[in-house]
C-alpha cells in the first residue's frame, strides 16, 4: 500500500483483499459494510449453509498483539448487536458464526468462529 494512503484508503483496501480471499475460499458475498444503530459489520457472506459475519482487521505489525487484539471486548459488542439487527430482517434464524481476517504485514489469517453469539 502506498505510505500517503488515508486511514480510509488502507482499510478499504484491506476489505477488497479480504473479500478476494474469502472469494476463493469458498463463501459468498452477501453484504458489504452493514451499519446499524449500535454496530457495524464489515462483511456478510455465507459458508455453505451459514451465515459469516466477518471483521476485518489489519495492522503493519505483530506490536500491540497485531490485529487480533485490536477486536477488544466493545468492539465485540457492537458486532453482536449488528449481527442480531441484520438477523431480525430475516426470514428464518440461519447456523451462524463471528470470523476475523486478519492481516498483518500483508500476511493473511482467517480465524473461524472468534464469538459465541
Amino acid at each position: 500500500m502506498p505510505p500517503f494512503w488515508t486511514k480510509r484508503e488502507q482499510g478499504r483496501q484491506a476489505e477488497d483483499d479480504a473479500l478476494a480471499y474469502l472469494l476463493l475460499q469458498g463463501l459468498v458475498l452477501l453484504q458489504r459494510n452493514y451499519l446499524c444503530r449500535g454496530g457495524e459489520l464489515d462483511l456478510i457472506m455465507r459458508d455453505g449453509t451459514a451465515i459469516v459475519f466477518v471483521e476485518v482487521r489489519q495492522r503493519s505489525g505483530a506490536a500491540y498483539g497485531g490485529a487480533l487484539a485490536s477486536i477488544t471486548p466493545a468492539k465485540q459488542r457492537r458486532m453482536v448487536v449488528a449481527a442480531q439487527t441484520w438477523l431480525q430482517g430475516q426470514q428464518t434464524l440461519p447456523p451462524c458464526r463471528f470470523d476475523a481476517l486478519c492481516i498483518d504485514a500483508g500476511r493473511i489469517s482467517w480465524l473461524k468462529n472468534i464469538l459465541d453469539m
